[in-house]
């Protein structure tokens, strides 16, 4: 399954991967208007109508002695999607490992536990209210949508360029970290000039 999404998103079908961007995106434009049950239920309405005309359309050619009688949808039928009792547990761990890890670490951040993370976190939530000023939830989920279908395979065409935008993208974000780091603490030496902080190497 792990390796069908990621086909997915690689765009190593063009035809698959349209379709389905074109569908989500489709979809989520579509709660703009109208609710999620309509938009749920009309979807659910023109998938079984295809599939069910395909399926009488195939048993019609059965029938004609013009096909094979084959079921159009099994390689769909026969996907696997169960979980063994152990994957369960093992996927239920790790749910119950990240949630508890998500409410340590909003803990830490609400009741001060770093104060230059919670000034970060401070930060952070005063531009998210600015973002939602400009858009809505559902706004930035078909943008999430648009970036998951662009941005890794434009990664992999462009990787080098990418990682030396990004490269000097954290020297710099290291370099006011540095900073806002020794204003917390009541000032200190200047920041290392090299990039990140990073001390050079002696020969």
């Amino acid at each position: 399954m792990a390796s069908k999404v990621m086909d997915l998103i690689y765009w190593k079908d063009t035809e698959r991967s349209g379709m389905v961007l074109t569908g989500l995106v489709v979809g989520l434009l579509s709660l703009f208007q109208l609710s999620i049950i309509t938009v749920v239920s009309t979807v659910s309405l023109a998938i079984m109508c295809f599939t069910i005309s395909v399926r009488i359309y195939y048993q019609l050619l059965y029938i004609l002695s013009w096909g094979d009688g084959e079921h159009p949808f099994k390689s769909y039928l026969d996907l696997d999607i169960s979980f063994s009792g152990e994957q369960a547990d093992l996927y239920m761990q790790k749910l119950i490992v990240m949630t508890l890890s998500a409410v340590d670490t909003l803990k830490r951040l609400f009741f001060v536990g770093n104060l230059f993370e919670s000034l970060k976190f401070l930060f952070l939530m005063y531009l998210v209210t600015y973002l939602g000023d400009l858009c809505n939830g559902l706004t930035l989920l078909i943008i999430s949508v648009i970036a998951v279908f662009s941005l890794p395979l434009f990664y992999r065409r462009r990787q080098e360029q990418v990682d030396g935008v990004i490269a000097k993208i954290q020297a710099h974000i290291y370099n006011v970290k540095d900073i806002l780091q020794r204003l917390v603490q009541g000032g200190g030496p200047p920041p290392d000039p090299t990039p990140g902080g990073a001390k050079p190497k002696t020969q």
